[in-house]
């Protein structure tokens, strides 16, 4: 699928506000309603649009500490790596994870209640995952940009 400029326009709309109805998309980006709904569903169809959610704030529904945790695996043979993205992908207290090139393997993005909580958290999720050799931690202390769009 080639992506255009009115594509990219309704990509930021909706990045900005997901709950948009295709009236109102279609009047911000300067489509009629059925063309609109049309460019909608195809982004949605070919997986340019993976999903729609809501942004909670994470302070509110009692989850106010976040640590970025360095992973690094003692093994990296294909069984680990696949038991260990399992579940770190199972994980609800892991919020975001990339494996990266070098070192360490992987960066960790952890919400909790508080201190106490990750260091439970630390100590009986991260520590006991497959092949770990290393974790390191470093907590968060102001979130600038959280969870920002895409450049588009």
């Amino acid at each position: 699928m080639v992506i255009d400029a009115i594509d990219r326009e309704i990509l930021r709309k909706l990045q900005d506000d997901g709950r948009m109805t295709a009236t109102a998309l279609a009047a911000e980006v300067g489509l009629t309603v059925a063309p609109c709904h049309r460019r909608l569903k195809d982004l949605e169809a070919d997986g340019v649009i993976s999903g729609y959610r809501a942004v909670i704030d994470p302070a509110s529904v009692g989850l106010g500490f976040e640590a970025i945790v360095f992973v690094t695996l003692a093994q990296v043979d294909r069984a680990t790596l696949d038991k260990f993205e399992a579940l770190v992908s199972a994980n609800v207290h892991i919020t975001s994870a990339q494996r990266l090139f070098g070192d360490p393997d992987y960066i960790l993005k952890v919400m909790a209640e508080d201190l106490s909580a990750y260091q439970q958290f630390f100590d009986n999720a991260l520590t006991v995952l497959p092949g770990v050799q290393r974790v390191s931690s470093t907590l968060v202390m102001k979130n600038l940009k959280p969870g920002s769009g895409l450049p588009l």
